[in-house]
């Protein structure tokens, strides 16, 4: 599929690519479709934590990604999957002791 580019030159799958090469952070492959939480939740902790290229907070950085996927992700994540990455939420609030 060619790319297809808006009036910005960006690339019409932006997001996909916030994703998977996140200047931030280096994310685990395919941590967004785990079906445990608290995997998911220690992932984006040991990201966050090891990465020396974000600009806020290590929770706040991991929080952010999981929230940015669950966002764009929208009508296309199945409703078993959306459970899952809210619950991610919980247990990244509690790897951080701010449950």
């Amino acid at each position: 599929m060619a790319e297809n580019k808006d009036r910005d030159d960006r690339p019409d799958r932006w997001s996909q690519e916030v994703t998977e090469g996140s200047d931030a952070l280096d994310l685990e492959e395919g941590v967004f479709t785990w079906d445990d939480p608290a995997r998911i939740a220690r992932s984006l902790k040991r990201s966050a934590e090891a990465s020396d290229r974000r600009k806020s907070s290590p929770y706040r950085s991991a929080m952010s990604m999981l929230t940015f996927y669950v966002n764009r992700a929208g009508k296309d994540l199945d409703a078993d999957q959306r459970d899952v990455l809210e619950r991610a939420k919980d247990e990244l609030r509690k790897a951080f002791g701010r449950d």
